[in-house]
């Protein structure tokens, strides 16, 4: 009797934990998934299965009977599989809202669709004491079985950690992890109904699983954002995907949409933009240099291709190698945005690790590895920017988007100071109609002025180097003073997430750009 009880705990911990997971990719599509996002989730979480586990001690010890325990766990799960369809309208109106940056009815809309978890997640959490309960026969064994109950569980949460992001949601979406997830759970408390309490009142639950396969069915693959333009939208281990279509341009957007990743024109590739203002990079070396001194390149953070395919235009079909972690951004690149050129090496790795196990050097590094709002720290310290001057060639030069807030510089100060501890030349240039800054660092010791002298050169050439001249154009136009003071980034401390946080939570509360 006790071994279906025990799988019961194992179920419901393996399904509490995946909803949180599911949770978060629910809310990420729209929120994003900054730690301040995340920070939420996990702590009212937390909160309801503290609400949880006070109620299920005391209900038990009231009403200590399995009909009632695998009742309560009945409707636990199945309130959980209703979650992603009682919470898309809020999510709809919530992405529009994003869009035109209404801070109000974001903060409504997100307090709103966690609130939808108190029902489900205080269910489940009364489940572990419930069972302690029910599997103590002799109070001199509690603590081992007590010990044992919350074991299994946390053996379930191992699992339900896991199983939704690497295999249910790439599978089948958001939407039907939640369903799947839903569905176990009710089967296995109709299962445990059955057994204790018979068949019959085990049928009268029954329609809760007609229900979720219903919803599933219908609803369960319906589209998660309805953006005018969007021509695909899916779901990966990393990412919500997005491609919106808007007047003959395709945009690439990732998770709540706040960043254009990549561009695409099939007929033009002058976006201006921090793409374009890479190609600048290695004209702050010596003059006169050439495109064609450029020999290679490196791109982290390749996403659909942008920066490769304008790389490729202005400087040959040099070798590119370009790294992204996610492989279905490689495949929707090659399949929206023209990603195809037989030159771009597209390599589903980690920006540093790939590079630090890479055997090649480049001429150009670019930079631009985003995760709105933030730059993973690891790509933002002292020791990966050793690599990557190991890995340039002697004029080699290294390109950093980096984003900014209109009075807070932090983030730029810092990596500019992280930065010049291992390249002897560092410039900042602010893109135009951005919050977004290009750090240049070279290999070799350069002075500004070399740009300049490039920029004349170029000019007086006859072949194919308008989008380079332009490039150089907006960087001559828009340098700026390199900041003097900034904390160096480590390995052992680069608090990114902290200064990043406090720069969205003053632009936000500053009201600017708000509607």
């Amino acid at each position: 009797m006790r071994s279906y009880l025990y799988f019961s705990v194992f179920a419901t911990g393996l399904t509490t934990l995946a909803v949180e997971f599911a949770a978060s990719r629910l809310l990420g599509s729209v929120f994003g998934t900054s730690n301040l996002v995340w920070a939420s989730i996990i702590g009212l979480i937390l909160i309801y299965l503290t609400a949880g586990y006070f109620l299920g001690g005391r209900w038990a010890d009231r009403r200590p009977d399995y009909k009632v325990f695998y009742t309560i766990l009945a409707w636990g799960a199945f309130t959980s599989g209703l979650i992603p369809f009682v919470s898309r309208p809020v999510l709809y109106r919530a992405a529009d809202a994003f869009d035109q940056l209404q801070v109000g009815v974001l903060l409504g809309s997100f307090t709103g669709v966690l609130i939808l978890f108190v029902v489900p997640i205080t269910l489940l959490g009364t489940i572990s004491p419930f069972a302690i309960r029910l599997a103590l026969r002799d109070s001199r064994k509690a603590g081992k079985v007590s010990g044992k109950i919350y074991a299994i569980s946390t053996l379930g949460s191992f699992l339900g950690t896991f199983t939704p992001d690497l295999i249910l949601i790439p599978l089948v979406g958001t939407t039907l992890t939640f369903v799947a997830f839903s569905l176990f759970l009710v089967l296995v408390a109709l299962g445990g109904l059955w057994k204790h309490a018979g068949w019959k009142e085990a049928l009268k639950w029954s329609w809760m699983i007609v229900v979720l396969i219903l919803l599933g069915g219908i609803w369960g693959r319906g589209s998660i954002k309805n953006t005018p333009g969007q021509i695909y939208e899916t779901e990966s281990s990393y990412n919500y995907i997005q491609v919106i279509e808007q007047d003959g341009y395709r945009y690439l957007r990732l998770n709540e949409g706040q960043g254009v990743h990549s561009i695409y024109h099939p007929e033009r590739l002058a976006y201006n933009g921090t793409w374009m203002q890479v190609l600048a990079a290695p004209f702050f070396n010596e003059a006169p240099f050439s495109p064609q001194d450029v020999e290679s390149m490196a791109i982290v953070g390749l996403a659909a291709g942008t920066t490769a395919r304008q790389a490729t235009q202005a400087f040959g079909p040099i070798p590119v190698d370009g790294f992204e972690i996610d492989p279905k951004i490689i495949q929707v690149g090659k399949e929206y945005f023209g990603m195809t050129q037989p030159n771009l090496n597209p390599i589903p790795k980690d920006g540093r690790w790939g590079l630090d196990t890479s055997e090649k050097t480049y001429s150009i590094i670019s930079m631009d590895a985003y995760r709105p709002p933030y730059i993973p720290w690891h790509l933002t310290t002292v020791e990966f920017f050793r690599i990557v001057h190991e890995h340039l060639t002697p004029q080699g030069v290294v390109a950093i988007n980096v984003g900014r807030a209109p009075d807070d510089e932090r983030l730029l100060a810092g990596l500019v100071a992280t930065v010049k501890t291992v390249f002897p030349s560092v410039y900042v240039i602010d893109v135009p109609d951005s919050f977004n800054s290009i750090i240049y660092a070279t290999k070799q010791p350069t002075k500004v002025e070399n740009l300049s002298q490039n920029y004349q050169e170029l000019k007086e050439r006859s072949d194919q180097t308008e989008m380079v001249q332009r490039a150089l154009e907006i960087a001559l136009t828009n340098l700026r003073p390199v900041p003097s003071s900034g904390e160096v980034f480590t390995d052992d401390r680069a608090p990114i997430e902290w200064i990043t946080n406090h720069m969205v939570l003053q632009y936000v509360a500053s009201g600017q750009g708000l509607e």
